[in-house]
């Protein structure tokens, strides 16, 4: 493992730990050179799933593409990192489980929503003005009260 500050190629393990039931191991490192600290996550490699966009287009599916719509979403907001690692393992453990090798972006969209919905509102309100592509007041007042009603 490559240290992300001076790029020594060895490193020391310090603390390993299961996340996300198991699926992944988070490993805290400290570069031999520098000292500098870092975490890197272990996880098995999926099978290529392929995403349709809205427009019909089909992508592989990005991890890290993911992570960051929920992260811009969780801005600013008590959701830790953990928590975010967490909602991704949770649908990727879905799509594993759903055997499918496609799936559409918006069945990925409704579930990152149901995870969000239960960890942070305003993370919820937000990732839906992005997804459902709010285009006035309407849709901000609809989410809110779809949250009010459950």
């Amino acid at each position: 493992m490559r240290c992300p500050f001076c790029g020594y190629e060895e490193t020391k393990v310090l603390d390993s730990r299961p996340v996300g039931k198991g699926a992944s191991i988070r490993r805290r490192r400290e570069c031999l050179r520098c000292e500098g600290r870092f975490t890197t996550y272990e996880r098995y490699e999926q099978n290529n799933i392929r995403i349709i966009k809205k427009d019909g287009r089909r992508e592989l599916y990005n991890r890290q593409k993911l992570t960051l719509g929920i992260v811009k979403a969780c801005e600013k907001t008590p959701v830790t990192t953990e928590q975010i690692e967490e909602i991704v393992d949770n649908i990727e453990e879905q799509l594993r489980k759903s055997g499918k090798s496609e799936i559409s972006s918006s069945e990925i969209g409704d579930k990152v929503m149901e995870q969000l919905k239960v960890v942070d509102q305003v993370a919820y309100v937000r990732f839906a003005s992005v997804y459902r592509e709010f285009r006035d007041l309407d849709g901000f007042l609809d989410a809110i009260k779809e949250l009010k009603d459950n």
